[in-house]
């Protein structure tokens, strides 16, 4: 399949069967994972029937999936995942803008480079009104992230978490971004 989308540094491409081994890797690093789980480990076999499915899952109103395979464009090497997936199969208007990034990426600019590329498209080709994102209040990296690429700050929410995650007791934070706002943000540049 071609990539769904590339900037100056980032291809991201839809995810295959051949891609298992490395998404379990960056799921089983503890650091990568400290505000998604905990940093607990996962097993192959609940990658594949909890992960997997939403790698494959075609959303028919982006004629696509909804989540993707980052590497970087030069080198193909493997980075992660960035995912900008509708909140119904069916309707474009909100988007959830996600990424996850192995540690070798860190502190590049990747996050926000694939963040800023994907609201893009979003807005100019998917038909998309509303970008939101959500983060644990003390991930502070991926808020910046998240503001960085042009999201703001709505709300802390607390969720109820099967297990407890260190900082969890602070709440979920919500960014949103929405196309008027985006527009009127670029039309000055």
């Amino acid at each position: 399949m071609p990539n769904f989308l590339e900037t100056d540094r980032l291809a991201l491409r839809p995810a295959g069967e051949a891609d298992v081994d490395q998404l379990l890797r960056l799921d089983n690093d503890p650091e990568v994972m400290r505000f998604i789980n905990g940093g607990r480990p996962i097993t192959r076999e609940a990658f594949l029937a909890e992960s997997l499915p939403r790698f494959l899952h075609h959303y028919p109103c982006f004629g696509n999936r909804g989540v993707w395979v980052a590497e970087e464009r030069t080198t193909g090497a493997f980075l992660g995942w960035f995912e900008f997936r509708p909140q119904t199969d069916d309707d474009p208007a909100v988007a959830e803008l996600g990424y996850r990034l192995g540690r070798p990426a860190w502190g590049r600019g990747y996050a926000t480079e694939g963040a800023h590329a994907l609201i893009l498209k979003g807005f100019t080709e998917l038909g998309v009104d509303l970008v939101t994102a959500n983060t644990m209040t003390v991930n502070a990296r991926s808020r910046r992230v998240m503001e960085k690429a042009g999201l703001s700050y709505v709300r802390t929410f607390f969720d109820e978490w099967p297990e407890p995650i260190e900082g969890g007791e602070l709440g979920d934070v919500e960014y949103v971004l929405t196309r008027a706002d985006w527009l009127s943000r670029n039309a000055t540049r």
